[in-house]
């Protein structure tokens, strides 16, 4: 009969002295003590492996922050996995291996992939408050849960925050942050929905005389009906009714100029302030109607300016024409700017009618690339752009007739 091993005691391994070489202090059923010359104690055990049979060992903490009631527990629950016929070295890789894909697929973690991603194709003051909104009002409250198993009301509680101090603009900007966050989580295969599209319509929206938010469908029509009623100049009147149809920056719609525009092939073409890349506008037929009620008032055989300046000299119509008249007509500077409009249209071509957010990047003459990190050229995906661009212009003439609201919640494929 093998040696029966006297189980060790709480004295004997406080006062087990290192050596110059390692050695072991056995407590029995395979549980010892190493003992290294640096003075570590370590406690290991060995098992045979399941269906192999061979000796492994494995390590169970060490001594003092593990005592020797605690080892043997460990060992206790090891043997319960042996007798289900679980190799318990292998379970513990496994566990290990889950463990670092949850802190991979954390919210944060994905967060900061995609913001490294994005940071490339935007300037920098976006990224810097981009950055500041994760840090601030999403990473503290949901950055530590698996970005797949982010529900609704953990996400909402979040929102709540800034709702609660009344910066209610700031909480709608940051879940529209958080559903980018998501998307890309879909499309890396970490996540299976977006929780903040869940949660159209659970915000606050601003109280006040002027217009709530130009990012709820439910504001976007009494807004463009203001717009459609402004009487002064007709050149403001066509720029504020262009402007929600082509959402282009605002330095851009100033100087846009009839020889870059062919009203037969609906299409304007221009170089894009921000990339310095060529950009194609389609236009829709909404688009195409203003033109040409503008044209016969600003063009002059193809040269100037579509939207000239009303003091003349050759010059664009100035960068305070379009403010001035929203906010003589009640709109306040916090509710909308001129470059308000391309805010309205990435958030609701993205989150309500559901259109691809490349398509709305490309649109936005932002610098988008493919998989391989090469720019996109001005005529990717503009089939699929144009068919956008005419919904979106579809869209906005059924808001400020007064139609239906209602999310569709469809993701488009064009």
């Amino acid at each position: 009969m093998p040696k029966r091993i006297a189980p060790l005691t709480a004295s004997q391994i406080q006062n087990a002295k290192a050596t110059d070489k390692p050695y072991k202090l056995r407590d029995g059923g395979g549980l010892f003590l190493l003992v290294n010359p640096d003075g570590a104690k370590l406690w290991r055990w060995d098992y045979r492996r399941p269906a192999i049979g061979r000796q492994n060992t494995i390590g169970f903490g060490a001594f003092p922050a593990v005592k020797l009631a605690e080892a043997r527990e460990r060992v206790r629950k090891a043997r319960e996995l042996l007798a289900a016929g679980i190799d318990p070295g292998e379970q513990r890789k496994a566990e290990k291996a889950a463990t670092v894909e949850r802190v991979a697929n954390t919210f944060e973690a994905v967060a900061e992939e995609w913001w490294l991603r994005r940071m490339k194709d935007i300037v920098a003051g976006t990224a810097k408050r981009e950055r500041r909104m994760l840090e601030k009002r999403l990473l503290p409250y949901i950055g530590q849960l698996p970005v797949g198993e982010v529900t609704a009301p953990q996400l909402l509680a979040a929102l709540r925050k800034p709702e609660a101090e009344g910066k209610i603009e700031t909480a709608h900007r940051a879940r529209s942050l958080a559903g980018q966050v998501f998307r890309y989580a879909i499309a890396t295969g970490r996540a299976e929905r977006n929780p903040a599209a869940d949660l159209a319509g659970a915000l606050e929206t601003p109280k006040g005389e002027h217009f709530a938010s130009v990012t709820e469908p439910s504001q976007i029509g009494p807004l463009l009906r203001s717009l459609y009623g402004y009487d002064g100049s007709p050149m403001v009147a066509a720029a504020l009714k262009l402007a929600p149809l082509v959402f282009v920056r605002p330095g851009e719609l100033r100087h846009a100029r009839w020889a870059d525009i062919d009203l037969e092939a609906a299409e304007w073409r221009y170089v894009a302030s921000k990339t310095g890349q060529a950009h194609i506008v389609p236009l829709s037929m909404q688009a195409v109607a203003i033109l040409q009620e503008l044209q016969p008032l600003t063009d002059r055989g193809g040269a100037g300016y579509v939207f000239p300046s009303h003091r003349g000299g050759g010059r664009p119509m100035s960068d305070a024409a379009m403010v001035a008249a929203m906010r003589r007509m009640g709109i306040a500077g916090d509710t909308m700017t001129a470059h308000g409009f391309r805010a309205m249209a990435r958030t609701v071509l993205d989150e309500v009618l559901g259109y691809r957010p490349d398509y709305i990047e490309h649109q936005l003459a932002h610098a988008v690339r493919d998989p391989n990190g090469r720019a996109y050229n001005r005529t990717a995906h503009l089939v699929e752009r144009r068919k956008m661009m005419q919904s979106w212009s579809d869209y906005l003439d059924n808001l400020r007739e007064g139609g239906n609201v209602v999310a569709i919640n469809a993701r488009r494929s064009a």
